[in-house]
């Protein structure tokens, strides 16, 4: 196991009003590569991953409990601002959800929110849609509505509008469900991309892809990490025996 951790926790407790969602969840996700949150629907991996962007703390009925770290930061602090850990961590979720702008401002609208320099945005655009494999097919085209592109597409422009704001850490919640066998290929082929430059946690229910796809696997379990370990560690010798029924089929 790698000590260059990019995200951690310690001790993470979630509750949604009384009920226990996450149990003294520690775990700590390497830099650069990509780690995949299994387990059975209700597990609480999602929860983890929407933790990780902070996008549970604003509610009143969620208490939160113990660290998560970015590097050395605490992201829960109260001195930081979700705003600012959110330039820091990038999240694309489960559906594809394009602004209802055009393609060239779906991503511009980020970096002009974040007060961009305005003469590097047109560049910022094209990285980005560069970065995320859809520049040549809509370089003719950046002024078409976002909703008018495929589905596959659709992510990958959502993509791109995470990784224009240079983010450190990249979440996606099971980011190809939603799309047909060769759109979720070229999904896969983007994030192994994408871990050339950052750090990438994906929730997936899909054991095929998490073998093909990840580094790393945490397997977690009615709110509790059960097992975390290098991906072939997880699903070829696993040391549990609820991992081993889980990555063997035995239930899910």
């Amino acid at each position: 196991m790698t000590n260059n951790k990019k995200l951690s926790t310690e001790g993470l407790n979630l509750y949604f009003s009384e009920k226990h969602i996450l149990k003294d969840v520690a775990i700590g996700i390497p830099q650069n590569k990509i780690t995949a949150l299994i387990g059975p629907s209700g597990c609480g991996k999602t929860t983890l991953l929407r933790t990780f962007n902070r996008l549970h703390d604003l509610l009143d009925y969620v208490k939160i409990t113990g660290k998560v770290m970015i590097d050395d930061t605490n992201i829960y602090d109260p001195k930081i601002s979700a705003v600012e850990i959110r330039k820091r961590i990038g999240m694309v979720f489960q559906k594809p959800n394009p602004f209802p702008k055009n393609i060239y401002d779906n991503i511009a609208y980020g970096l002009k929110v974040n007060n961009t320099d305005p003469y590097r945005i047109p560049q910022l655009v094209e990285q980005s849609l560069r970065e995320s494999f859809l520049w040549d097919e809509v370089k003719d085209e950046l002024k078409k509505p976002a909703i008018q592109l495929s589905g596959g597409q659709q992510q990958r422009l959502c993509i791109a509008r995470a990784v224009a704001l240079r983010p450190e850490v990249i979440l996606m919640d099971e980011p190809c469900s939603a799309l047909d066998p060769f759109s979720s290929l070229k999904i896969e082929d983007l994030i192994r991309e994408l871990r050339k430059s950052y750090t990438v946690v994906i929730v997936t229910h899909n054991m095929q892809q998490a073998q093909r796809l990840s580094d790393y696997t945490a397997f977690m379990y009615l709110g509790q990490l059960i097992e975390f370990g290098t991906t072939k560690e997880i699903f070829n010798n696993p040391q549990h025996d609820l991992t081993k029924n889980y990555v063997t089929g035995h239930f899910g």
